[in-house]
């Protein structure tokens, strides 16, 4: 666990323990001393989101007048429907019926490497009740299922309902198969001008799978079991968003007309190798909407 996020943990421990004690200044159990002046001007510990498993962070898109992935400087092979507009920060994605498809494989992506993960993303999107749209996939060639796909279901309500996102995320398995989550209930508001802070976290050791709006856990089915049923980050892969394989030319799997090209916003698209837990993205939220 990221040592800043331990650090904070062991604060909120040892504030509890405090706050229980019978008697004014007494430590019965030897506990060390916290500086509360460390934590002023925090949010869940951290003064910037930039301090979130800050050594965790393995892909990085601000879109600030670039489509390179900044820490490999990795530009798309192909695009279209793209342009750049003020965003949630600096600036964004536009895109209009449109896409980036990076034909290669990130290091950061491999089976040993890529284990566990946080996708975020600030995201300004519409439904259309038509065609889903796909937000990024670590695509498999030849393959209709990504390794991980961030599937927003703008197919499921027209453009006038903005009280309903349905995030559907999946991966696949280990085994072969596929397994995925949904917010059943819970939704953020949309629509043109609102921008929506989502969140995909998965633990590869206990098959947690969380899906989060706004700092808030929305996701109905977040258990996905252990054993066969983990995520397995297959070779090779490649790096799509905004669409899926057979809108891209040359690229198509299967005649699978599901999807849509995204028409939408997006802004600082950070993907993690590590799982962060709901108090940590809540706190990179809130950071976040503050301009921390």
């Amino acid at each position: 666990m990221n040592f800043k996020i331990k650090n904070y943990l062991a604060y909120v421990a040892l504030s509890a323990a405090l706050l229980s004690s019978c008697k004014k200044g007494n430590n019965p159990n030897g506990l060390p001393e916290v500086n509360t002046a460390d934590y002023e001007g925090t949010i869940g510990g951290f003064r910037t989101s930039d301090e979130i498993l800050k050594d965790n962070l393995v892909a990085y898109f601000p879109f600030d007048d670039s489509y390179s992935e900044k820490l490999t400087n990795t530009a798309p092979t192909s695009k279209i429907g793209d342009s750049f507009v003020t965003g949630f920060k600096g600036k964004a994605l536009n895109l209009n019926a449109g896409y980036l498809y990076y034909a290669n494989q990130f290091a950061a992506f491999k089976t040993d490497v890529l284990t566990s993960f946080t996708i975020s993303a600030w995201v300004e999107i519409s439904n259309n009740g038509s065609k889903k749209t796909m937000l990024m996939s670590i695509a498999r060639p030849a393959n209709y299922n990504g390794n991980l796909d961030f599937r927003l279901n703008t197919n499921s309500y027209p453009a006038s309902n903005t009280d309903i996102l349905k995030v559907g995320p999946r991966f696949t398995t280990v085994g072969g198969g596929s397994q995925d989550n949904l917010n059943a209930t819970l939704s953020p508001k949309i629509g043109p001008g609102k921008w929506v802070h989502l969140v995909l976290s998965y633990n590869g050791k206990t098959g947690r799978f969380n899906v989060l709006a706004n700092g808030q856990n929305i996701g109905s089915y977040s258990d996905r079991g252990t054993g066969n049923n983990l995520f397995k980050s297959y070779e090779p892969s490649e790096l799509i968003i905004g669409t899926h394989y057979n809108l891209i030319p040359g690229k198509s799997v299967n005649t699978n007309t599901e999807f849509g090209l995204m028409t939408g916003k997006i802004d600082e698209l950070k993907i993690y190798n590590a799982f962060m837990p709901d108090a940590v993205v809540k706190a990179m939220y809130e950071l976040e909407l503050a301009g921390k």
